[in-house]
Formats: structure tokens, sequence, C-alpha cells
């Protein structure tokens, strides 16, 4: 059985046992009670007291112990010295042996009234450091109001100056799209008179060229009429010369027609004058002689005849060349007349459209003008926008700047809330660590389908005061209200990252050679293995003991930069049915048929031990050196397909058994030969639960035995340690056995307590609730750091505390 005294801070050397005339047992009692009352109502650790002697030597020490006691002091050689010094007299010399036992008598009370004095002046010095830090945190609770009453004063200017700035923006977006729009008109009015000018310069060029075309048209038609008027002339001489050739013809046919007939005259008067032949001979000469000149008259004749009809054929050719020039020219007449037509239609169809085009460009014209007063009138409205524009830019930029300092103020103010939140979290974690007590997280759970009726009003709230926000948490049950105070409270909707974000310092001692040790506590299905697990798969919903071992193992490699180097040692087990399991060990089977064995398939018992140093150790456990995230990953896989779990109505995977989580580590500094031991313990306890509820039977029935028969032993530990009893009951189970250096040690502990707000678990959640503040006001002892070097140390002196 562990005593009492296990819990106690150590002793200092003066209370060795060294001879008979050492401190009465009840006195050191009341000594230390008065010690540990004022650690426990202390802000601050006790400086380490260190002890040397400077006004006068050891061998005054047996003067006059009241006027001395004040300017002696001991060094820790001295003391040692006090206390190992042996008599050295005679067999029989009872005398000088009395002599030298009342001397160290003496020198003993000396001592000791030295020590009594200079505990009356740490405890004079604690009362006054208590008095700064009540006053410091009086301060710092005013400095957060009046910073909050500035941050809402603030946040109040900023909005107005929010509202003015997008009031400013909407004018100056207003006057600028007015200013677009009057530059966008401008533009098109500009292309638009333009387009006119270059439409009616380009009509004129076209009502040029069809005049110019008229009057060449109208030239062709009249060389066309000359043309004709001359040809119909022409036709009217031939036709002339032809009637003129045709009468000639005639009178030249009658003149033959009587020369004929004065032939056939002849003939029949030569037939009748034959008998005149003789004397009619020399007429027939001259006859003869005048038929051959009317011969050759004859011939001439028909061949003037012959020429008359070639110039008339020549005339009747020419008639109708003439007649088809005629023709030619009279189609000709037709088509200018047809394409003067066509033309007079195309003039006057541009005339229309000049007109319409003069008509167009003179309302353009007047359009132009007036749109040049609308310009103008824009022109001054816009220059009238400019300046009110840059006097509103001007504001603008005031306005922006005073913004500027206002965030910026509010920046600085948030900064030091900030900082002043850090330091109270600093200060009361400094509390918590001087008192020795476990620190307790609350985490709520959000609600679930399967939680029933989501339409009841809510059984857990929490309270906005400035003394209880993110601390505090109000349980309802049966319309009574039930408030509780831990270090941190975490709503429902908190992320995984924020529970880690809290508990990340608390990691980080495990590097700097702390036992650290967070384990998570509620009821089954509360959300214990979400919290420390969660789901791998996921980054965003990593539990925190994935986290954890990511934080150790990056500030690990960012340590080296220093000369630092880890050894890191990794192992697994489980504690079901008041059995340890090894989850690690290679031979083991899944975790479907755990529950069938009572020591594991390994073949092995596991075994607890504690060594003198606090340290834990379990025989035969498997031990794997780690070196990277990964590694660790797959251990964790590999043990969570090991561990026991079961499904109850309650619960559809209920973990049945306690699952601990042990990192053991090793550094070393090379520049400084500083070593450290640490030990980070990330504990998943199995979740209370009721058989009225659960409906376990059989091996579950078991389980769940075993499993409240063990937080029923926590629960005994718990009261124990509160109480400040002598026996504390750690052997009475497994699980509190393996947790005593965590619990009644020097451990840096951590309790994460899970609540379902489920209406139907409320008694459950209450009874969590309460556990939890009974473990917040436990007192373990004040952690210590486990370091050791092998240089010579600089200073000699002995520190306690």
């Amino acid at each position: 059985m562990a005593s009492r005294n296990q819990n106690r801070a150590p002793r200092s050397p003066f209370t060795k046992k060294s001879s008979a005339d050492e401190v009465p047992v009840d006195k050191r009692r009341r000594i230390e009670t008065r010690k540990t009352d004022a650690q426990g109502s202390m802000g601050r650790p006790r400086p380490p007291l260190s002890v040397r002697q400077e006004a006068a030597p050891t061998s005054d020490i047996g003067s006059t112990e009241g006027s001395e006691c004040a300017s002696v002091e001991f060094t820790k050689e001295e003391i040692e010295a006090l206390l190992n010094e042996k008599l050295k007299v005679k067999k029989f010399d009872h005398k000088g042996k009395a002599d030298q036992l009342a001397d160290y008598t003496k020198r003993l009370k000396l001592c000791i009234k030295w020590f009594q004095q200079a505990e009356e002046g740490h405890l004079l010095e604690e009362e006054k450091l208590r008095n700064a830090l009540s006053s410091a945190e009086q301060k710092c609770t005013d400095t957060e109001v009046e910073m909050k009453n500035k941050v809402d004063e603030l946040n109040a200017v900023s909005s107005k100056l929010r509202e003015d700035i997008a009031t400013l923006e909407k004018k100056v977006a207003k006057e600028e799209s007015e200013k677009l729009d009057a530059i966008t008109s401008h533009r098109r009015e500009k292309e638009a008179r333009h387009a006119a000018e270059k439409l009616q310069d380009s009509l004129s060029v076209e009502l040029e060229k069809v005049r110019e075309e008229k009057l060449v048209a109208e030239q062709r038609v009249a060389s066309s009429e000359d043309l004709y008027n001359r040809a119909q002339e022409y036709n009217k001489s031939l036709q002339q010369y032809n009637s003129k050739l045709q009468s000639d013809l005639e009178t030249t046919t009658e003149s033959l027609k009587r020369v004929e007939d004065e032939k056939r005259t002849v003939v029949e008067t030569l037939s009748n004058s034959r008998g005149h032949n003789k004397a009619l001979q020399d007429q027939l000469t001259s006859l003869k002689a005048s038929l051959d000149d009317a011969l050759k008259q004859k011939e001439s004749l028909v061949n003037e005849l012959k020429c008359l009809r070639g110039e008339l054929q020549q005339v009747r050719d020419d008639r109708v060349r003439h007649v088809r020039e005629i023709q030619d020219l009279k189609d000709e007449v037709v088509k200018y007349k047809e394409y003067t037509g066509k033309s007079c239609a195309e003039l006057d169809t541009l005339t229309r459209k000049s007109k319409a085009v003069e008509e167009r460009c003179s309302s353009q014209r007047m359009q132009i003008d007036t749109l040049k007063h609308e310009l103008e009138a824009a022109n001054e409205k816009l220059k009238m926008a400019d300046l009110s524009a840059s006097e509103t830019r001007t504001e603008f930029e005031e306005n922006k700047r005073i913004v500027r300092e206002l965030q910026d103020r509010l920046a600085e103010a948030e900064l030091q809330i900030l900082e002043g939140e850090n330091l109270r979290k600093k200060l009361h974690n400094t509390i918590l660590e001087l008192k020795g007590n476990i620190r307790v997280f609350c985490r709520v759970r959000p609600l679930l389908p399967d939680d029933g009726n989501t339409t009841e009003a809510p059984v857990i709230s929490y309270p906005t005061s400035t003394e209880t926000l993110g601390r505090g948490i109000d349980l309802v049950q049966s319309g009574q209200k039930y408030p509780f105070t831990f270090d941190k409270v975490f709503h429902h909707e908190t992320s995984q990252q924020d529970v880690f974000v809290e508990i990340s310092q608390l990691v980080q001692s495990a590097l700097d050679g702390y036992k650290v040790c967070i384990f998570a506590y509620g009821q089954t299905g509360s959300g214990k293995t979400y919290t420390m697990m969660g789901r791998p798969d996921a980054p965003e919903q990593k539990g925190l003991i994935p986290r954890s071992l990511e934080q150790i193992f990056q500030a690990s490699q960012s340590l080296q930069a220093q000369g630092w180097k880890y050894r890191m040692q990794a192992s697994m087990l489980e504690i079901y049915n008041e059995n340890i399991r090894d989850l690690l060990c290679t031979s083991r089977s899944s975790g479907a048929d755990l529950s069938r064995t009572e020591n594991g398939v390994c073949g092995k018992q596991y075994t607890i031990k504690h060594d003198a140093n606090g340290n834990t150790h379990v025989s035969d456990l498997t031990i794997v050196d780690v070196c990277s995230i990964k590694e660790i990953s797959s251990l964790l896989q590999q043990a969570g397909n090991s561990r026991s779990v079961g499904k109850t109505q309650m619960n559809e995977q209920s973990s049945r058994s306690h699952f601990v989580f042990t990192l053991r580590i090793s550094g070393m500094n090379e520049n400084t030969e500083q070593q450290v031991q640490g030990v980070l313990n990330l504990i998943d306890l199995a979740g209370s639960e009721r058989l009225s509820r659960s409906g376990a039977t059989g091996e579950r029935l078991k389980e769940t035995q075993a499993i409240n028969k063990s937080l029923s032993s926590l629960s005994d530990v718990i009261f124990s340690l509160a109480k400040k009893e002598d026996h504390v009951p750690f052997r009475n189970s497994k699980l509190t056995y393996l947790l005593q250096p965590c619990l009644g040690g020097d451990s840096k502990t951590l309790m994460v307590v899970n609540i379902s707000p489920d209406a139907s678990s409320v008694g459950e959640s209450l009874c969590s609730l309460r556990f939890a503040a009974r473990v917040n006001a436990c007192e373990i002892g004040i952690p210590r750091r486990q370091t050791t070097t092998t240089r010579p140390p600089s200073d000699s002196r002995l520190s306690y505390g």
C-alpha cells in the first residue's frame, strides 16, 4: 500500500535523523503543514533557499544564539558536516563527551532557529507576493473591463465610420457613374457627328458625280439628237435625189419609147418606101448616120443608165446603211432615254436622299448644338463633381486615416487583451502548478440524430460573465441549475484544433523533461475516443493523440539546431476486465475475439512496477523505438484494430477497455551535455454506463462491471486525495495503480471530461461534472523536471522547493 507520505513534497536535509537531539516529529509535521498551506495559497513557487555562512565561521556557531542567529547563514557543506559529524572522545571521557554533545546540541539548535527564522521570512515574503498577485489580478481584471469598454466604444466608432465610408463610397460611385455616362454620351455624340459629316461628304461627292454624269448624258443626248436631225435631213436629201433620179429615168424611158416608136415608124416608112429605095438611099445613109448617132447616143444613154443604176444601188446601199445607223442611233437614243430615265429616277432619289440628309444634318446640327450646350453644362457639372469628389476624397482619406488609427488602436488593444489573457493563463497555470492541482477541461459534444427528441429545452448552458467566460458550464436537471467552473470549457461547436491549442503547451512540457498525463473521462458515447483519437483519415478531425505526437516530432526536429537529440519509445496497452493487454504484440489476434481471452494471446503476465524515481514500468510490454510520425500512425492504427470494442444500446462502437498510450522521451544536448527524461501518457478511459440503459448482457455485462469497478476505484482515489488522507487506495484496480504517478506524484496531469448534451443523459452528465470538480480540487504535488548533466555544476548551493 502506498502511504500518504509519498504525495508530500521532499523534506529538507535538516529533518534527517542523525542524532538523538533531532526536532520532534509533531513539531516537524506542524512545520510541513504550514509549508503546504503556504504553498497552496501562493500564486508563485518559493524561490530556492541557498544557505551560506558569511558573517561567522562554523566554529563560532555554538556562541550566543539570539544575537548571532540573524547574521549566521549555513552552506550545504556545513549542514552536511554538522549532520554527519561524529564525536571523537576517549572511551571513558564522559565529561568531554557531554561537553561535545552540549556544543553539538547548541549548534543544532542554532541551525534550527536559523531555519525557523528563514521560514518566517519566507512566509512574510510569500504573503507579500500573494498580496502583489491579488493586486495584479485585480488590476488585470480592471484593465480587462476598461479595455472591453474601450473596445466597445471603438467598435461603435468603427461601425459609424464604416457607415459614413459606405455612404461616401456610394456618393463617389454615383458621381463617377454620372461622369462616365456623360463622357459616354459625349463620345457617342461626337462619333455620331463625325459619322454624319462623313456621310454628308460622301453624299456630296456622289451628288457631284451624278451631276457630272447627268451633264455628260445630256451632252450625249444632245449630240444624238443633232446626229438624228442630220440623218433625217440627209435621208430627205437622198429621197429627193432618188425621186429626181426616178423622174430622169422615166424621162429617159419615154424618150426610148419615142425612139422605138420612131424606129418602128422609120421601118414602116422604109418598108413603105422601098420603092423609093434609091431615092431614099441618101436619106438612108443619112438616116444610118443619124441611126449610128442614135445608137451611140443610145449606148451612151445605156451606159449612163448603168451608171445611174450603180449610183442608185449605191444610194440604196447608203440608204440601207443610214437606215441601219439611224436604227442604231434610235436604239442608242432609246437606251440613252432609258438610262436618262434611270439617271433621272436615281437623281430624284438622290435628290430626295440629299434633302433628307440635309434635313437630318440640320436636325443633327441642332442636336449637336444642344449636345454642345449639354456638354458644356456637363463639363461644368463635372468640374463641380471633380471639386466635390476631391473634397469627398480628401474627407474619405481623412476618415480612412482615422479608421486606420482606430484600427491600429483596436489591434493594439486586442493585442494587450490577448497578452493579458496569455498572462492570466500563465499565472493561472503557475498557480495550478504551485498548488499541484489536476487541471480539468470540459468538452460538450454536439447533438446527434440518434439522441432522440431535439426539440426539448437545452440542459446545458454557458455563462457569459467575465469571471466564468470560457470556463463555466451550467447543467439543468429537473428545473434546478448546477453551475460548475473548470480550467477551460469547450462548447459543442469547438473544433479539434481549438481543443489541441489549449493543451499544446502541456504536451511541450514532455520534451522539457516533465511527466505529462492527459486522460479523457465521461460516460459512454460522450465523445472521449473522438477527442483523443478523432478520425486520422480526415486531417481537420484528428484527435489529441495524433496532434500531440505531430507537435512532439516537429518540436524535436526544430530543437536539433540547438544541439538537442531525442530518442523516443512508444508503448500501447489496454486494461480489459482488469487484465493488461499489449496492443503492439505481433502475435496478437484482432480485437473482435479478444473478449474471450484473459491475459492476451502473447502468453505473458504483465506486472505494473514503480521505481524510486516515480517512474512506472510494465513488465514484458512491447516498447518500440519510433523516429517519425508515420511509424507512430501505423502503430496507432495497429493498436486501434486490436482494441476491444463492442455494441451496446447507447453506443454503436463502445470502447470496452481503458487505452493507455505512453511515449518515453530521452533528450540530450550535445552543447551543454544536459539530459532530460520526459514521459507523455495519453489515456482514453472506457465510458461509464448504466446497465438499465446499455442493456448489456453476457460478456458485455462482465465488461461493464469491470469498467464501472475501475472507474469507481478511480473515484475512491480522487476522494482520498481530496481529503488528504494518509492512505490512498491506488492498488484497488489496475487502472489506478497504473495512474499512481500521475495522480499522486510529480506529474503534470490534465483530465478532459466529456459531456453529452442529450436530455436523457443529464444524470450521468451531472455525475461526471461533479467528479471532474473533485478532481480539479485535488493537490497532487508540484511537477518536477527530470534533468541531469555530466558537467560539474557551476553553483553548488542546495535548492529547495
